[in-house]
């Protein structure tokens, strides 16, 4: 039965795999979300200080232009961000509920085992 317990550890291994990498895409979002809203800070900043909030006007500070574009860039990666961290929990679902049936397993051979041992 040594090929159940290690089955039941891939399980474990795959779930702890699967946690970390939702870890990862949470992380990654929360650091870009931090840079955005930094960015848009300081987009407000210049367009104040320039006296000037419309993009399209020749005079519209260059580095607000910058600045926003990075930003408008930073969301994007974020919305893309969002499809992978709805696709890792629901890998990391599938991955519980098969550690999960494997523990089950594990259970039952392991009772299975004992009474024929009496």
């Amino acid at each position: 039965m040594k090929s159940r317990e290690s089955h039941v550890r891939l399980k474990q291994f795959q779930v702890n795999e699967k946690t970390r990498q939702l870890g990862q895409i949470q992380l990654m979002m929360a650091e870009m979300e931090k840079m955005a809203a930094e960015l848009e800070y300081q987009i407000t900043a210049e367009e104040k200080k320039a006296g000037n909030t419309d993009p399209s006007h020749f005079a519209y500070p260059t580095f607000a232009k910058a600045a926003r574009q990075r930003s408008d860039n930073l969301q994007n990666s974020i919305r893309e961000l969002k499809v992978q961290l709805d696709a890792a929990e629901l890998a990391l679902e599938e991955a519980q509920a098969e550690f999960e049936k494997a523990t089950a397993l594990e259970e039952r051979d392991a009772g299975h085992r004992s009474s024929r041992a009496v």
